[in-house]
């Protein structure tokens, strides 16, 4: 039997445990790295995945976790110490031997960024270069997850309303099950990803009125964009994230970011490096249409 190595983290998050789907159904052996062995880590167990627990704080639990391991996924919560837990990462890669590390980043990271997460998701990048371990940086627009968050969920099927403070701004919503596609295809194959920066895009770019459309379409019911202010998106950010304001300031900067433009495009990197296309909105709303009942 083939022995571990490839390392996920985030393995019980979405783009992580998309990732893991994937790389089982390619006959790999995976190992993931978990914050606490709980009820959700023993399902990866009987699964055949291999739980290394540990914390991105702590070196050694992160070198422990990197022996044997050739390639490794590193995901960071949208929390404050990623730049530190990216530096920790890649010593302990570089010193396990690891070749090749995807980073998944965002398509706001950029050294002048008003947001403090974006930021240190972009001096994150430059952390991972300089260790010297071939690193993949992927920077997803905006999941189309956003959509059916259980609190979004419950506002847009409560309201038939769409409130969010993006104006015109256009971008094509990424699902992350093909993210995680796309990072389980990179961690089993390597090779001329090395150094590349992707960013992971849908395949159609829309504004919030088609989206808004297009959910009419698989739910049955008139659902119309509402655009909102900056400032009623913070005071309602603050509240609801009044225990993550990191979180908060940076829904409300990148907020700013998607009106200028920043979050728009499109491509077909999901098709090229996987062999299937990415998900539309109206497929990705089919697939969570519960969300809304």
């Amino acid at each position: 039997m083939n022995e571990v190595n490839i390392l996920v983290s985030g393995a019980t998050g979405r783009t992580g445990g998309a990732a893991i789907d994937t790389l089982l159904g390619m006959g790999k052996r995976v190992r993931a790295f978990v914050r606490s062995d709980d009820e959700r880590a023993a399902a990866l167990r009987k699964r055949g995945v291999e739980i290394a627990v540990g914390n991105f704080a702590d070196l050694d639990e992160i070198s422990a976790a990197m022996q044997g391991i050739r390639s490794a996924y590193f995901l960071h919560p949208i929390a404050p110490g990623i730049i530190g837990a990216a530096a920790y990462f890649a010593q302990a890669a570089k010193e396990a031997g690891v070749t090749a590390i995807v980073n998944m980043s965002q398509i706001s990271a950029r050294r002048d960024s008003k947001s403090h997460a974006a930021q240190d998701h972009w001096i994150s990048e430059r952390v991972f270069d300089w260790s010297g371990v071939a690193t993949t940086h992927l920077r997803p627009t905006f999941f189309a997850e956003w959509l059916v968050y259980p609190h979004f969920a419950k506002e847009i099927w409560a309201s038939r309303k769409i409130q969010f403070p993006f104006g015109n701004g256009r971008h094509a919503p990424i699902a992350a099950d093909d993210q995680g596609r796309v990072i389980a295809h990179i961690l089993a194959n390597p090779a001329g990803h090395e150094g590349k920066i992707y960013t992971l895009h849908g395949p159609v770019e829309m504004n919030h009125t088609e989206i808004a459309a297009e959910m009419s379409k698989v739910l049955g019911a008139k659902i119309e964009y509402a655009p909102t202010s900056i400032d009623d998106f913070n005071q309602k950010m603050e509240k609801l994230y009044r225990f993550h304001p990191f979180l908060a300031q940076h829904l409300v900067e990148v907020s700013r970011n998607y009106q200028d433009g920043i979050f728009a495009g499109t491509n077909d990197v999901v098709e090229r490096i996987t062999g299937t296309p990415a998900l539309s909105v109206r497929a990705f709303l089919e697939k969570h249409r519960e969300a809304f009942v």
